[in-house]
């Protein structure tokens, strides 16, 4: 259960990664704030360095986050650890790293490559194993550009394989026709089911990467009602698409639904951050939950879910049972 392959490529990574969005510190799209406030680089550092040595063997980030702070700081916690473990980054935007900023899209093939060495540079690496196209609204019937473009990296050796960020699946299929797709990511958790892609990523030998798994830490269970951020983290900046917090504070729907089920969850002595990740690992072969973090506590705890592994057939019937209908 601690291994899992990565699409149809053959590589091996260990069935948890770590998502290197909230280690990536402030940064704006557009006018927005994208990120999740402050961070500690040293602390980040020393989370990924203690992720590898409990057998965390997969990290993604994106050239987005932190406009390239991010996959900086994965850089250089790696160093000479790098040929151990397994990277996808994101590309599909115009990222601004001085202004910490990021702009509209980007997909033409010359802003693909330069997205490519931009990260190759910040990661401090000669290949990145996994490139992930980051539009995730981009016109399914538009992609050919795209899919040539990024076989031409791998036929150059700057990247090991692809595949596209976006949580519809007809754009998710137009993409597998590409030799060298090997995932999806999109959203999945407890509460945001997504059976008709998990069908599809099934079906066609990708990996299942996880976004959100853990509702963006409302599914720990360490944010009770009450609890506010501020506008510097995008939990706290009213964008629209956000659930699990409104108007900087916890989704109170949300909170109501994870206490029902929270027994289950928590079993065996896991966390509930645990038991989350449990639920995604019995839902299908081929998930692979990226929940993020930002310290070394988090890193640990995360990584320990492996050795829980996932939730029982029954546990999950119950579940099912409990929830009926995902929360929208």
């Amino acid at each position: 259960m601690s291994q899992r392959k990565l699409g149809n490529t053959g590589i091996q990574v260990s069935a948890l990664g770590l998502g290197g969005w909230t280690i990536g510190g402030p940064f704006r799209g557009g006018t927005d704030e994208w990120g999740y406030g402050p961070v500690d680089d040293r602390e980040s550092i020393q989370a990924i360095q203690r992720a590898v040595d409990l057998g965390v063997t997969f990290f993604d980030t994106a050239a987005n986050y932190g406009a390239g702070h991010s996959e900086r700081i994965l850089g250089k916690a790696l160093g000479s650890r790098r040929s151990s473990v397994v990277i996808a980054t994101k590309f599909g935007y115009r990222v601004l790293d001085d202004q910490k900023r990021v702009d509209g899209p980007e997909v033409h093939q010359e802003a693909i490559r330069r997205s490519c060495e931009a990260s190759l540079r910040r990661l401090g690496t000669e290949y990145i194993d996994l490139f992930l196209f980051h539009v995730g609204d981009h016109p399914a019937d538009q992609v050919d550009e795209v899919l040539d473009t990024l076989e031409s990296l791998v036929a150059e050796g700057h990247i090991r394989a692809y595949g596209w960020s976006t949580d519809d699946p007809a754009r998710a299929r137009a993409f597998t026709a590409g030799k060298h797709c090997a995932a999806i990511q999109h959203q999945l958790n407890i509460f945001e089911d997504n059976p008709e892609m998990l069908r599809l990523c099934e079906e066609m030998g990708m990996a299942s990467i996880n976004r959100g798994p853990l509702a963006m830490g409302l599914l720990t269970g360490k944010y009770a009602r009450g609890a506010r951020f501020d506008s510097t983290d995008i939990r706290g900046a009213n964008v629209p698409w956000m659930k699990y917090f409104q108007n900087g504070q916890p989704n109170p729907e949300w909170l109501a639904r994870l206490e029902q089920v929270k027994d289950i969850l928590t079993s065996q002595g896991r966390t509930l951050a645990q038991g989350a990740l449990a639920w995604l690992w019995a839902h299908s072969p081929v998930t692979l939950p990226i929940p993020g973090f930002r310290t070394v506590a988090q890193a640990e705890e995360n990584a320990r879910a492996l050795e829980f592994g996932p939730l029982t057939p029954r546990q999950m019937q119950e579940i099912n049972r409990i929830l009926g209908q995902s929360v929208g």
